[in-house]
C-alpha cells in the first residue's frame, strides 16, 4: 500500500514508517520542517511539505494514498485549545476525503480515563467528544467515518511509549527529578501507568492497517499497569537519587503539569488485541529501557 504518514518523524512516527517500509509499504511522511523532510528522506520514504493547520496538504496526501495513519499533535500542553483544534480540523479532513474509499485509516488516540477502578479495555468507548474534550474528541470522530465508507480505526497509546531516544513522559519525569534532587511519585505510588515499547507500538499500527475491520479499537498496551513509587525507584536508581513521596496537593508544584497525570491510576489491558491481530509485544519492558541506560546516557 501507499501510505501517508502525519507525524512521520516523530516518536512514533518514524518507527512506524521503519515498521510499513520494512513491510513492503510505499510511505508518503508529512514533514513540516527541513530537518523532517531530511529524516523522512533518509529512510527511504517521500515526502509531503505541510503541517496540520495547513488542511490542502492533508487532503492532497489522503486522496494520494491508499491508507492514512494519523499520528501528528501539536501537544501544546499550556494551550491545549489549540492543539484539540488542529487534532479536529485534521482528523475530519482526512476522513472527509477518504469517504466511500473503504481505504484503512488510522488514528492515533489515548488510554487514559476511560474505566474506574478496573483496567480498561478496547470495548469501552472513549468519553471524550467535540472541540473542547481531550485530543478534540477525535477517536470518536474518526470512528464515525467507519459508517461513511471509511476503514477507520483507533490505535489507543500507552501513556507511556519507551524505549532510547525517548522525549516524551518518562523524560520528562528523569529531568524534573535531576533538577529536584530527589525521585518522586505522587502519595503512597500505589497507582499504576501501563508501557509500550515503541517498537511494538509500531508493529501494532502496521497490523492494524493491514488487517482491522472498520470500527476496531487497538491497544497498544504491552504491560497493563506498572506502579509508579516503582517507576520512581528506577528513575532514582538510574540517577543516584533518594526517592521520596509528594502528597498530591504538591504534585503540581513539584512536578508541573505532568503531576496530575502521573497522580493517576490508569491500568489497561490489551487481551483482546493481542488475540485478534496475533500481537505479542517482544520489546524491552518499561524498567528494562530504565535499567539498560536508554534514559540515563554517559
Amino acid at each position: 500500500m501507499r501510505v501517508f504518514v502525519t507525524g512521520a518523524s516523530g516518536w512514533i512516527g518514524t518507527a512506524v514508517v521503519d515498521e510499513l517500509l520494512v513491510a513492503g509499504h510505499d510511505v508518503i511522511g508529512l514533514a513540516r520542517s527541513d530537518a523532517s523532510a531530511a529524516a523522512i528522506e533518509a529512510k527511504g520514504a517521500e515526502v509531503l511539505r505541510g503541517d496540520l493547520d495547513d488542511l490542502d496538504s492533508l487532503r492532497a496526501g489522503a486522496k494520494d494514498a491508499d491508507a492514512v495513519i494519523h499520528l501528528a499533535n501539536k501537544h501544546d500542553f499550556d494551550n491545549p485549545a489549540v492543539s484539540n483544534a488542529a487534532e479536529r480540523g485534521a482528523v475530519e479532513t482526512i476522513g472527509d476525503t477518504l469517504v466511500g474509499s473503504d481505504r484503512p485509516f488510522v488514528i492515533a488516540s489515548g488510554a487514559a480515563g476511560l474505566a474506574v477502578g478496573r483496567p480498561s479495555t478496547e470495548a469501552d468507548p472513549s468519553p471524550f467528544h467535540g472541540l473542547d474534550s481531550m485530543r478534540g474528541g477525535t477517536e470518536n470522530l474518526g470512528l464515525e467515518y467507519a459508517d461513511r465508507g471509511v476503514r477507520s480505526m483507533s490505535a489507543r497509546f500507552a501513556p507511556t511509549v519507551h524505549g532510547a531516544g525517548d522525549h516524551g513522559f518518562i523524560a520528562q519525569l528523569v529531568g524534573i527529578a535531576r533538577d529536584r534532587g530527589i525521585a518522586g511519585y505522587v502519595g503512597d505510588g500505589a497507582n499504576v501507568w501501563p508501557a509500550v515499547h515503541r517498537s511494538d507500538a509500531a508493529r501494532l499500527v502496521r497490523l492494524g492497517l493491514e488487517r482491522a475491520p472498520a470500527g476496531t479499537i487497538l491497544h497498544a498496551i504491552a504491560e497493563e499497569g506498572i506502579p509508579t513509587r516503582t517507576i520512581a525507584e528506577a528513575i532514582g536508581h538510574g540517577l543516584g537519587l533518594p526517592v521520596e513521596s509528594i502528597a498530591a496537593e504538591d504534585a503540581a508544584a513539584h512536578f508541573g503539569w505532568i503531576g496530575a497525570f502521573f497522580g493517576m491510576d490508569l491500568p489497561v489491558t490489551s487481551a483482546v488485541t493481542q488475540e485478534r491481530f496475533d500481537w505479542s509485544p517482544a520489546g524491552p519492558t518499561l524498567l528494562e529501557d530504565l535499567a539498560n541506560g536508554a534514559y540515563f546516557p554517559v
